[in-house]
């Protein structure tokens, strides 16, 4: 579920924003002023809907400290605009401009289409592509063309380590200490075995060896 902060003086735009986007599926915070507007922010909302004019603190200085916070979108609400008015709003951070009085409906199919684009972005960073392999690293899952490679938790975790760390050598020991913790008592051998089993899956595929032997060092994993 999406969690939407709305952002506004006018309790009845709140109740009215409120009312729709919680029919319509979406965790709803709302706020009145900046400062309770940064108390709720602290709950990391995937958008916010941010009105300009707002007593003490407009909604321009508020976005610039509300980005300090977090990095989703920041649709302003507004009266009236212009260029200048716009180039600011996006300088401090905004995305979007939502003039008023607007449908309400138009103003749902903004906020759908800012967090697809969202989500694409996340997607888009939780995957890595190398020729023919492709690790998701959201869903946990090595795949070689288009064939998925069954692998352990701690297997997948270590090309996890190697992988998002291109070129850089892990001593056996280091990695021991990152994938099982410092708290885990065995030895940093069971590194070894691992990287063997992770091998042996990549061979049966069909898949050359990703993962490089760094002798008397330990392990790396090469970029393209």
């Amino acid at each position: 579920m999406h969690k939407i902060l709305i952002v506004d003086d006018e309790a009845d735009l709140r109740k009215l924003l409120t009312d729709y986007f919680e029919i319509n599926g979406y965790a709803v915070l709302t706020a009145k002023d900046s400062r309770e507007a940064l108390r709720k922010v602290e709950q990391q909302p995937d958008l916010v809907l941010l009105d300009i004019n707002m007593p003490e603190q407009n909604g321009l200085q508020l976005c610039e400290q509300i980005r300090n916070f977090v990095s989703c979108p920041i649709l302003f609400l507004t009266a009236r605009i212009e260029d200048a008015d716009k180039i600011a709003g996006f300088r401090a951070g905004g995305d979007d401009y939502i003039l008023k009085p607007f449908s309400i409906h138009e103003l749902g199919a903004r906020v759908e289409a800012h967090l697809r684009r969202e989500q694409r972005i996340h997607t888009k960073s939780s995957v890595r592509f190398n020729d023919d392999i492709v690790i998701d690293y959201t869903a946990r899952v090595l795949y070689y063309r288009d064939k998925q490679i069954p692998l352990a938790k701690k297997e997948f975790e270590i090309i996890e380590l190697l992988s998002t760390h291109p070129n850089i050598v892990f001593e056996k020991e280091r990695m021991y200490e990152k994938i099982w913790g410092w708290d885990n008592p065995g030895d940093s051998n069971v590194i070894a075995e691992h990287i063997r089993r992770i091998r042996s899956k990549l061979k049966e595929y069909g898949y050359d060896d990703r993962i490089e032997t760094v002798w008397g060092v330990g392990y790396k994993w090469p970029s393209t």
